[in-house]
């Protein structure tokens, strides 16, 4: 196990990722995606917290599987520790793309994704110290449970650490929404975790002081949460939801 790399430099600690100038974009994916229409594709990292928002397929998961892939993190979901074969364990394609920059590097992590998450909790439960996650086996409780235990117990760092999430809200209620959010902004407070999360969730977006980028069908740009599709439609909904679910269910039949 590596050591954490110590350093008296505050997050983010992944200061820019970039095309590389030199890189031969295939025809097929991942050279297809959105945002690598223009080669001059470029994010820089200025505050602890920055999510990833936009339709499906716009390659929000795509690149985060890509900064785990830079991080060493195993592609399914976890730290550079654990180990387990799968459908996730091969390195990202779109990692060999990118360039990044660090101050520092930073070892010390996780990267969390919803949609393989049991394959690690299965993984967890055979092998690792369950006193790291709650105590419990994790497959012995429901979907969120096993989120909020990650969440709440594992990713209590007191080291310099980056957590990638993709999607982490997707098991969670509303109200268990809000103890993430809390959890994320302290972390973000801390001056020791960067946070880089893809969420459809406005709750999580919300949060104060975080870097918001929009993924669509012509790249990506910084946006406020308000404007997102995501926060319009829900409040559309709020205002006057049985006119909005009467002209979904029109359009649908229509469609």
């Amino acid at each position: 196990m590596r050591k954490p790399v110590k350093s008296t430099l505050n997050s983010p600690f992944l200061r820019r990722l970039w095309l590389d100038p030199k890189a031969e974009l295939p025809q097929e994916f991942p050279g297809t995606l959105p945002f690598l229409k223009t080669r001059d594709f470029e994010i820089e990292f200025t505050t602890p917290v920055t999510i990833f928002v936009g339709e499906n397929a716009t390659g929000k998961s795509t690149l985060l599987e890509a900064i785990a892939d830079n991080c060493g993190f195993h592609q399914g979901g976890g730290s550079r520790d654990h180990s387990y074969s799968g459908p996730d364990s091969a390195r990202a394609p779109l990692a060999k793309l990118l360039k990044f920059s660090w101050l520092p590097k930073i070892s010390n992590g996780f990267f969390f994704r919803a949609d393989s998450y049991r394959n690690l909790a299965s993984y967890i439960d055979a092998v690792g110290n369950l006193d790291y996650w709650g105590g419990k086996p994790l497959l012995r409780k429901s979907h969120g449970e096993t989120f909020l235990a990650l969440f709440e117990n594992r990713l209590q760092s007191h080291a310099q650490s980056i957590f990638l999430m993709d999607e982490p809200e997707s098991a969670l209620s509303p109200k268990w929404q809000l103890r993430l959010l809390r959890l994320i902004h302290d972390w973000s407070t801390s001056g020791k975790t960067q946070v880089i999360l893809a969420t459809h969730a406005p709750l999580l977006m919300a949060l104060p002081r975080a870097t918001l980028l929009y993924f669509d069908r012509d790249g990506l740009r910084e946006i406020n949460y308000r404007a997102t599709p995501h926060f319009q439609t829900l409040a559309a909904f709020f205002a006057d939801p049985d006119n909005m679910v009467a002209t979904a269910l029109t359009a649908r039949a229509d469609s």
